[in-house]
This record gives structure tokens, sequence and C-alpha cells, in this order.
């Protein structure tokens, strides 16, 4: 990231920004960049107002419509109604703000944003989503992130990188396929008699039980794989009923970006 936004020069391959060489033409494609750095580093003695003021100084808005293009960056980042507060006094969440607005200044094309999540409470990460998601309309948004529930929720193409390697790029609903346990089920039950060994036999359409843990309640929990696309919970519940296996939990087996990770990962270090 630090190669595409121009801070490191990079010793082989090219980067370019938009039919721009970073090398060649650092300036021309430093300016189709916004850039916000983990870690958000601000003049926190400006209030809000005069850092993005300051930053359309520094990338050489056209003093004629600087004033209405800051108004327009605080509007749109929230930072209307806190515009004249001291940023030091400014909470994590309204500082994330000031940082993306830092980044829309001079309105670049693409905006690469670092953990711009990363230290922020329930409610403000949702803010700042919904933020990026919003962005992502107008600009084209590089987000590096290790939450990967954020990276399914805002981007529609991942890249995953092992040990400076990429070991995949593709959309997050396709790299959880790719881990997918097929039609299958989570059950928690009580069986102390081990019956649920035997139900294999008395439904037809379940592929396989295997045993995925044993709890310390004396429950076990158990993956059933179906056949084909038959739901299979109905039946389960009726026979699990039948030889008296109490049933405390039962889920669909949903595979997760976290799942594609790790698996990615662990093949790349084999």
């Amino acid at each position: 990231m630090n190669m595409i936004t121009g801070f490191i020069e990079q010793t082989q391959g090219e980067v370019i920004v938009d039919g721009v060489s970073m090398l060649k033409k650092p300036k021309k494609a430093k300016k189709e960049i916004g850039y916000m750095p983990e870690g958000v580093p601000l003049y926190t003695d400006l209030n809000v107002k005069e850092f993005v003021t300051y930053m359309a100084q520094l990338k050489q808005v056209d003093k004629k419509v600087r004033k209405e293009k800051v108004q327009k960056i605080l509007e749109q980042t929230g930072l209307k109604d806190v515009q004249k507060k001291l940023i030091r006094n400014l909470s994590r969440g309204y500082k994330q703000r000031v940082s993306m607005a830092g980044a829309l200044v001079g309105e670049p094309k693409i905006l690469i944003l670092d953990e711009p999540t990363v230290g922020l409470d329930p409610k403000q990460i949702t803010e700042i989503r919904n933020l990026i998601k919003e962005l992502g309309k107008t600009h084209t948004v590089i987000l590096s992130s290790h939450i990967l529930s954020e990276v399914s929720q805002i981007c529609n193409k991942v890249i995953i990188i092992n040990k400076g390697k990429i070991v995949a790029i593709d959309t997050p609903e396709n790299l959880e396929n790719k881990v997918s346990n097929g039609n299958s089920v989570y059950v928690t039950v009580e069986d102390p008699n081990n019956k649920v060994d035997t139900i294999k036999n008395k439904i037809k359409d379940i592929k396989k039980i295997d045993l995925v843990q044993k709890n310390e309640d004396g429950t076990k929990q158990y993956i059933i794989e179906a056949n084909g696309d038959v739901d299979l919970r109905k039946t389960i519940f009726a026979e699990f009923a039948k030889e008296n296996i109490t049933i405390f939990e039962m889920k669909k087996a949903d595979s997760s970006l976290e799942d594609a990770f790790m698996k990615l990962i662990e093949g790349g270090n084999k």
C-alpha cells in the first residue's frame, strides 16, 4: 500500500494509477489517490474545518472553489456539526472521519484506507462502514483490514496476501463457497446411548455424520451432511425424538470468509 501511494519506491514491477506510472509521473499519479493511513495522523491543535482546509491548500484545490469543496466534504463525512471543534477534543470515531475527509480532498478517483475501523466502538464501526459503502459508489476504494467480517460486508473483491504473496483474488461469496461444507447442519445433542451412530441408516438422505466435539456438559456436536439440496432439519427433529436423542442446538454449517482465509493460509504454509 505504501508503494501504491508513492511513499515507498518499488524495487521491481510497476504501479500504474489510472494509466499513469507512479515512478515516471509521481505528482500526476498521486493526485488521483486519497490516502487514509492507520493511526489517524492529524494536526490536533487545528479545528476540523481548519484541518480540511489546510489539506485542500496542500493539494492545491483552486482557491475560487476551495471553501465550497471543503464544506461539501464536511457534510459528506458527517463533520458539519463539529467543524469548529478542536481535533484533539474529538472521539476516536470522529477523528477517523476527519482523516477520511483529508483523504477526500481534491476529489481523488482512488481512496486507500488502511484499517479504517481499528479501535472504534460498535456504533462508530457501523457509521464508518456505511460511509465507506457510500464512498464506494463514486470512488474506487482499496481497503486493508484484518477484520474479515468487515471485508465481507463492504467489499466486492478480496485479495488475500500471505507472507507477501497473493494467494487468492475473488469475490467474498466465491471464496466462502470454495470452503463450503456443502448441504450440512451442526447438531448439538444429548445422546448417552450413542444412538446418533445408527441414525444414518434410518434417514436415507444423510450422506455422512461426523463427530465434531464432545462438550464438558456431556453433549456432543455432530456435523450432518445431506445428499443434494435436501433440507433434513425437520426429518432430523422427528427421527431424533423417536430415538430419545435430545437436540440442544441445530444450525446450518455456513462457511465464512474467515474459513476461506484460514484454509488458504494453511495451504500456503505447507
